[in-house]
């Protein structure tokens, strides 16, 4: 049986990887493209779980790759749905300062904004809040206008027919065992059977070390999964939220802390907290996989990291056992939110890149190795900056596509 072969092969049909197919294909008309893809449709796990949000730019470090790939991309992004008809709305949010100690944090975020050039930023005291979001109490707010929401998995669908319609191919159903090195390329072992393509991109999200490490790289970093569980506002009390409202983020943190998110259905989510996942697609408390937490477990970073943050962790565990701590955090942001106003939410993994010494990797890390490009971490703002990611990885890719 003949082994189809291809220019390059890009693994993971999430939004990464679809954007990286349909970029590079406009970039080079006449490449012959394929997306693998382990499941059985796309955009099944990080992309499917997404918040929906639209993001500004205003967390990330002035000059790091997040922001300068958020701020561009989210424009890029707002543009390609307005040409591909994908429903969204720039709705705008507020971030609040709950007490005194919250405002240089607050101060911070907002320089940073503007140091990003972030479009929209203005702060606003507590009766300026009101105005935008009636039943948030706290004693100054930064209102971000140029925030929005959006379907992740319809714009990633959007993507993945640009892609096709240029000639790309995305197998489904295919599943990564090994990479091997040949003259001239590499053979990818999938579950479908066999694939030769002369380069490779590894957007495997949760599993990308894996395929680093498959393809002989070694990454310098673990992805160690994180679960962020959410609940829903009932519908008789969604009009205690307008759009989005985000507390000041704890800044030892990659995590923005839980917060309400208006979705482009009009549903009202909050949270999301942040737990270790006991498999990397772990989406519930009861989801064990035990040859990953062992990966986990003894991962020297893990452990160094836990022995950081271990308080920090048992307050999250502790916060997804209990409903009413969970609506203790959110009542910081909304007094008038009470616990039966909680319904039970989803939940989705974030795909969270360790350093050996314990650091949690802030921002992107994209590497090249001989005929390969690997996303090694790429967690929010990915969506959001998922076109200037892929413009950013084609650019990397040159010369080995």
């Amino acid at each position: 049986m003949k082994v189809p072969s291809f220019d390059t092969a890009i693994i993971g049909a999430g939004i990464i990887g679809l954007a990286t197919g349909m970029k590079l294909v406009q970039a080079n008309p006449g490449i012959n493209a394929v997306v693998i893809e382990k499941e059985d449709r796309i955009a099944l796990h990080q992309t499917g779980h997404n918040s929906g949000v639209i993001h500004s730019g205003i967390y990330y470090r002035p000059n790091s790759l997040k922001a300068r790939l958020c701020v561009s991309g989210a424009r890029e992004l707002v543009s390609f749905c307005r040409n591909h008809q994908v429903d969204h709305e720039i709705c705008g949010k507020v971030v609040v300062a709950a007490n005194e100690d919250q405002l240089p944090a607050l101060d911070e975020l907002y320089r940073r904004g503007r140091a990003n050039q972030v479009p929209g930023l203005r702060m606003l005291d507590s009766i300026e809040v009101r105005k935008f979001e009636p039943y948030v109490r706290c004693v100054r707010g930064l209102l971000v206008s140029s925030t929005g929401i959006v379907d992740y998995t319809d714009v990633a669908k959007a993507y993945g027919n640009v892609f096709e319609k240029a000639g790309g191919k995305i197998f489904k159903g295919r599943k990564v065992l090994r990479i091997t090195r040949e003259s001239g390329g590499l053979r990818i072992a999938t579950t479908g059977g066999d694939i030769f393509s002369r380069s490779l991109i590894n957007c495997a999200g949760l599993y990308s070390d894996h395929v680093a490490r498959s393809a002989g790289f070694a990454p310098p970093c673990a992805i160690i999964p994180f679960r962020g569980e959410y609940y829903r506002i009932k519908p008789q009390r969604g009009y205690l939220v307008k759009n989005l409202v985000y507390p000041v983020p704890d800044p030892a943190f990659p995590f923005l802390g839980v917060h309400f998110t208006r979705m482009i259905d009009r549903r009202i989510e909050a949270g999301p907290n942040a737990v270790l996942a006991f498999a990397r697609e772990g989406y519930s408390r009861t989801r064990i996989n035990f040859g990953e937490l062992t990966e986990i477990l003894f991962y020297p970073g893990f452990r160094r990291m836990a022995a950081r943050y271990w308080k920090s962790g048992l307050a999250e565990m502790s916060r997804s056992f209990s409903r009413r701590l969970f609506s203790k955090s959110l009542r910081e942001l909304i007094p008038e939110v009470c616990e039966n106003d909680l319904a039970p939410g989803g939940a989705g993994v974030r795909a969270q890149a360790v350093s050996p010494d314990g650091r949690l990797l802030d921002d992107f890390v994209i590497l090249r190795d001989e005929r390969m490009v690997h996303v090694l971490n790429a967690p929010s703002p990915a969506a959001t900056s998922s076109l200037a990611i892929a413009a950013h990885i084609v650019e990397n890719a040159a010369g080995v596509v």
